[in-house]
């Protein structure tokens, strides 16, 4: 058995432990959707910051970095910007409403502001993407351990999806609000540590930079949609509006601790952006050649370093990959249970009863997400999907809720209708056709015109 290989099982071992360890503290459902409330500005930073740097912004964007250079700084970049608006702008008067009103999920939310038809369409849209989103948290999993061990992509993601849905299940929010520190701990210094050998093995940065086309080193560049600064549309609203992300901003135990946690988090994936971006590069600046997309980072990794810091560094990676996951099934047990299960099917349910309907949600999800896992090509893919789906479905509506007092149910209902439809059209009919044209920013354009004209001609002053 290699380092690399013995590690990541003594790693994976760990991560089960501790999340079965904190599930005698989750005696109900609230310390499984919101931690009871008491998350300081520590465990919000760690659980957020878990939640955000996951495959797509190391697997992925080690693929971008490879192919465009530092400009896909912008695939990471942007979510630490739409972070800081997420600060300063969102979340506190999220967390105002839902302190005040004991919301536990964005379909709360969703409901109070304008009726239970907006919570049932928003959470069936989401999630069936946020299906994609974990599918592509356990395809660079499975990438990993391909590079490490050559077991097919198949029961790479089963053994992924199977810890990460172990530690979650018993813990919920307050479970994987610790198992996300000791997570960010390992893949700080498993970071740290490698990018500057992996810096000297190519001669250093400037060498690294003159061995590369211009265009690799200008921040600025694109090549159209999905590829440098056109990247702020797709992942920066996301990280403004994303249910995962406000539900776990509910778990603060006040607003001063949502604004430090969350403010840090954007600080940090700012500058982590370039990391993963960087290891890229250097892949293309040595030579290494690559098939598969989702192979760059754990190639580079296993190759441009001594094995004992390779075997660090794909554990640092291995638990991005881990981590995300915990927050994706977050979202989907949650909404799950209490915006399908206790909203439409069963309103009298017990407390128990919806604690345990989240358990086998989060179970189910795990299931369905390996699945999507072997079905699809690449982490970008997925992850385009999730982000796209998730942009133009939720940010008109979630904005619109908190700042135009006179929006109703139908004006969100059409803004929904409008961004999704003008999504798929543009992706599926336009795009080939019209190559600077993003199927995102035009769903996000047409929610947001649609729920505009709406407003106006049903409310007018």
């Amino acid at each position: 058995m290699n380092i690399h290989l013995t590690l990541l099982i003594v790693y994976s071992v760990g991560v089960v432990a501790l999340g079965l360890w904190t599930a005698r503290f989750v005696r109900n459902s609230g310390d499984f959707f919101v931690a009871g409330r008491r998350l300081g500005p520590g465990l919000i930073f760690t659980t957020m910051i878990a939640a955000n740097i996951g495959a797509g912004s190391t697997v992925g964007a080690a693929w971008l970095g490879y192919r465009d250079g530092i400009s896909a700084w912008w695939w990471v970049g942007s979510a630490g910007l739409g972070s800081i608006v997420f600060a300063t702008l969102v979340a506190p008067r999220l967390w105002r409403l839902a302190s005040t009103h004991n919301f536990y999920t964005t379909g709360d939310y969703l409901e109070f502001r304008y009726g239970p038809a907006v919570r049932g369409c928003a959470t069936a849209l989401v999630g069936l993407g946020s299906l994609a989103l974990l599918a592509g948290q356990l395809i660079a999993g499975a990438a990993i351990l391909n590079v490490i061990t050559g077991i097919p992509r198949w029961a790479g993601a089963l053994i992924g999806g199977g810890i990460m849905t172990i530690y979650f299940t018993a813990g919920g929010l307050l479970g994987s609000a610790w198992v996300n520190t000791v997570q960010l701990a390992v893949m700080l210094v498993g970071f740290a540590v490698a990018l500057p050998v992996l810096v000297e093995s190519v001669g250093g940065l400037n060498a690294l930079f003159s061995s590369l086309p211009p265009a690799f080193s200008d921040v600025t560049y694109s090549a159209g949609p999905g590829s440098g600064w056109t990247l702020l549309a797709l992942t920066g609203p996301a990280f403004i509006i994303s249910p995962g992300l406000i539900q776990k901003s509910w778990g603060a135990a006040s607003e001063r601790a949502l604004r430090v946690g969350i403010g840090i988090n954007a600080v940090v994936l700012l500058l982590f952006a370039f990391i993963p971006v960087l290891i890229g590069m250097i892949g293309r600046a040595a030579g290494i050649d690559v098939a598969d997309p989702n192979a760059v980072l754990p190639t580079v990794l296993t190759r441009q370093l001594p094995p004992w810091l390779g075997a660090l560094a794909l554990a640092a990676v291995f638990s991005t990959e881990v981590d995300t996951c915990d927050a994706i099934l977050f979202m989907i047990s949650t909404s799950a249970s209490k915006d399908l299960y206790k909203r439409f099917i069963a309103p009298d349910a017990s407390d128990a009863q919806l604690l345990r309907v989240a358990r086998l949600s989060a179970l189910g999800g795990g299931i369905a997400g390996v699945v999507m896992a072997i079905w699809l090509q690449t982490v970008i893919g997925a992850l385009t999907i999730f982000y796209s789906l998730l942009v133009v479905t939720l940010l008109v509506p979630i904005l619109g809720g908190l700042y135009v007092r006179r929006a109703r149910e139908r004006d969100a209902l059409a803004a929904i209708a409008a961004g999704v439809l003008t999504l798929f059209v543009v992706r599926v009919g336009l795009a080939g056709r019209y190559g600077w044209l993003d199927p995102t920013l035009a769903g996000v354009t047409a929610a947001a015109i649609v729920f505009g004209v709406m407003v106006r001609w049903s409310h007018p002053d």
